[in-house]
């Protein structure tokens, strides 16, 4: 399949599981959808019986507080979207349509392994139309404290550099930095799990959040040792799967980003800030489609019944 040409599904892929802060069931289907659809959630199951169509997008990010949630609770939202928004970028996908029938993602293994997975299981299909891309042309950075995030021109791809320093000695300090293609995600990135510290567990439950994580689909970690008892998948599990939730963060631009990203510390609302910084100024980037550049008056804004929301950070 040519790369310059935008992707979709090759036919519908279905995942159920239970949603990591909910602990409620959920089932979703990936659908194949046309060119320049973006990726969009339709939330079905709604109390008032009327579905609810959201757009993966930044400007429909609201919160950010152990993960990330696009829409609002009164009129509908989808939590944890991350690792699958995460999946469609790594391996390049720009068409799908997430039905989804309750408030939360399922967070299955942990990881976006499954996700990639299922994808694979159906394959892919070009929608006979021009890929377009972000193309960073200024630099932009946010901090808070000692964290920041920043986003950087480069001559061509996407290249990523995620830090983490904390201050727990099974975690520690350590860094991933590696240009995004499919083939170095499905290997590097998809199968890092998300991940929680023992003694923040009874504060989460009392907070409503972590109420369906366990140790099959989150690295629980103790003052000296990862609890699991299979251990880490990779000796930097960690960094890995931080480096696979900036992934999914930063799909939520609209459209592919041709740039280099740095962050130290960072989180969703980090991930999620920074393109805030990147699209408060017109002349930051630009709208690329084949070899050429074109400028675009804006990206396009989704409206106000999109509504705002999201979680932000791993357990």
């Amino acid at each position: 399949m040519r790369t310059n040409q935008q992707t979709t599904l090759k036919a519908p892929a279905t995942l159920s599981g239970i949603g990591v802060h909910s602990g409620n069931p959920v089932a979703i289907t990936l659908h194949p959808a046309p060119a320049n659809h973006g990726i969009a959630f339709l939330r079905t199951g709604m109390p008032t019986g009327n579905d609810r169509l959201i757009k993966a997008h930044h400007a429909c990010v609201s919160a950010t507080e152990l993960c990330t949630v696009i829409g609002d609770v009164e009129s509908g939202a989808v939590a944890t979207i991350e690792h699958l928004m995460s999946a469609l970028y790594g391996l390049g996908i720009d068409n799908v349509l997430v039905e989804i029938d309750g408030p939360e993602m399922p967070i299955l293994d942990g990881s976006a392994l499954p996700y990639v997975q299922a994808i694979d299981a159906v394959g892919t299909a070009s929608c006979g139309a021009a890929k377009r891309w972000i193309k960073v042309l200024r630099s932009v950075r946010i901090e808070v404290g000692r964290a920041f995030a920043e986003l950087r021109p480069i001559d061509r791809g996407f290249r990523l550099d995620v830090e983490i320093d904390f201050e727990n000695p099974v975690i520690g300090r350590s860094r991933k930095a590696m240009d995004l293609t499919p083939s170095a995600y499905r290997r590097e990135i998809a199968g890092a799990r998300t991940f929680g510290m023992m003694r923040d567990v009874e504060r989460y439950w009392k907070a409503g959040f972590a109420l369906g994580a366990s140790l099959e689909n989150t690295v629980a970690v103790g003052e000296t040792a990862v609890v699991n008892p299979e251990g880490l998948r990779y000796a930097d599990e960690f960094v890995r799967h931080k480096f696979l939730d900036a992934v999914g963060d930063l799909a939520l631009a609209g459209l592919p980003l041709q740039g280099g990203y740095r962050s130290y510390c960072g989180g969703h609302r980090m991930n999620v800030g920074v393109l805030t910084a990147l699209f408060s100024d017109r002349a930051n980037y630009a709208i690329v489609e084949g070899p050429g550049v074109r400028r675009e008056a804006s990206l396009t804004e989704f409206g106000a019944s999109l509504g705002i929301a999201a979680f932000v950070g791993d357990l």
